[in-house]
């Protein structure tokens, strides 16, 4: 994982999950046009730092989450 600056990410297309309920909520938001890689932000901070993970990590989290391993996350 590494931290990157939200100019360096400015032409990034960000999507919310289909789940996210558009309340505004705690949702995060992934970039997914650059390979090997997810950057990931908070979206209620669009102009702060995104966290990018590689698209190995990332997957095995989601799995994970979708297994049941973070139950408080669901």
């Amino acid at each position: 994982m590494s931290t990157t600056p939200a100019p360096a990410l400015v032409c990034a297309q960000w999507r919310k999950s289909s789940y996210s309920n558009g309340n505004g909520g705690g949702c995060i938001e992934i970039a997914e046009q650059y390979p090997g890689t997810v950057p990931v932000r908070d979206s209620k901070d669009p102009d702060g730092p995104a966290l990018v993970f590689s698209a190995p990590a990332f997957g095995a989290f989601v799995e994970a989450v979708k297994s049941g391993e973070f139950p408080t996350l669901m």
